[in-house]
């Protein structure tokens, strides 16, 4: 009998130990390093950048918050570092991210170069350890980016960043990732869908990025080999092709909103065009419109219909309607606090 009871302890310790070992494992690999830095957010930058110095400092502006990676694990989004080498007159624009002192890894590369027809090309093409291999994007911009004319001027000399773990820029400090389902919500506000992002599975000028490829930044790789995309999504060639496996609302939630001339100003994009008080844009039309009624529809109809008689009486005039001044005070309070408010909701609180 006490044979029996210790095989049947024996039995669902056994059972209850391999069902905890599952539920470890797949909440292991529930984390995508990828999911942290859209490239279509870097090629929407770097089309809107002057040069490279402009160009680092937008991905890494706090205000902005386009990246998302904290590769090291300290609780704080690392610093994407630009660096720049010339091959077979390629432009090699290669990101890192700053993990520790002299400790780099390589996030993604923007690639530019004329071809026979003397136009620019442009590909953002993602590292394979941490997107896969050929995750790569062409944009095509709305007219001819400011950058374009940085690439080739006389006695140009390549962009290296100076910055480094503990030296930073001036306007730079630290902030906490997102949760990743919020990071999607907040960098669709910072893509200009007014662009276009070809994704392509062909890299124009792998033989340029073949003479790099030796002078790579790895840290993070070395660290754990274990971590490739290839490893994390066993089946997948790269984001793209995992991407194209997920639900839509986990892709891109703000593809439809900034279908505007000017998308980067989305937050007030739509109110500018309404009216010269840009305070008030950014407020919920049931607060705003009330004191516009007030404000401007009451004096109206009292100045047109007996203008002589509210000059004669002015006092009268105030004495009557009261409330007249009232939504005016409101209308520069109100929506100013509104305003920050969503202001904050867009930038993930740290605006």
């Amino acid at each position: 009998m006490k044979t029996k009871l210790l095989l049947s302890s024996f039995i669902c310790f056994f059972f209850a130990s391999s069902f905890a070992q599952d539920k470890t494992t797949v909440n292991a690999t529930n984390s995508e390093i990828s999911d942290n830095l859209d490239l279509r957010a870097i090629a929407s930058v770097f089309g809107d950048s002057k040069d490279l110095a402009d160009f680092e400092f937008r991905i890494n502006n706090p205000k902005e918050q386009i990246s998302n990676l904290d590769l090291n694990n300290d609780n704080q989004v690392d610093y994407l570092r630009v660096i720049e080498t010339l091959e077979e007159n390629v432009h090699l624009i290669v990101i890192q991210a700053v993990l520790g002192k002299d400790q780099f890894q390589d996030v993604a590369t923007v690639e530019v170069a004329k071809d026979n027809n003397n136009s620019m090309q442009v590909q953002v093409v993602g590292n394979v350890y941490m997107y896969g291999k050929n995750y790569i994007y062409e944009p095509v911009y709305v007219g001819v980016p400011v950058i374009y004319n940085y690439f080739w001027i006389t006695n140009y000399h390549p962009y290296y960043s100076s910055w480094n773990w503990n030296y930073y820029p001036t306007y730079y400090y630290t902030w906490n990732p997102f949760p990743i389902f919020k990071y999607r919500r907040h960098i669709g506000l910072h893509i200009n869908y007014s662009y276009q992002y070809n994704y392509v599975p062909t890299r124009r000028y792998q033989s340029a990025y073949d003479n790099y490829y030796r002078r790579r930044s790895n840290y993070y790789e070395t660290q754990y080999p274990n971590r490739s995309f290839e490893r994390r999504n066993s089946g997948y060639t790269n984001r793209y092709d995992l991407d194209q496996t997920r639900p839509k609302r986990d892709l891109s939630n703000r593809s439809g909103i900034r279908n505007s001339d000017n998308p980067r100003e989305n937050t007030t994009t739509g109110t500018r065009n309404e009216s010269s008080t840009s305070r008030n844009t950014t407020s919920s039309p049931t607060r705003s419109t009330e004191p516009r009624v007030n404000t401007s529809s009451m004096p109206r109809n009292n100045n047109t219909t007996s203008p002589r008689s509210t000059s004669s009486t002015p006092r009268n005039f105030e004495n009557s309607t009261p409330r007249a001044s009232e939504p005016r005070n409101n209308g520069n309070q109100s929506p100013r606090n509104i305003g920050g408010g969503r202001e904050r909701n867009s930038g993930g609180g740290r605006r």
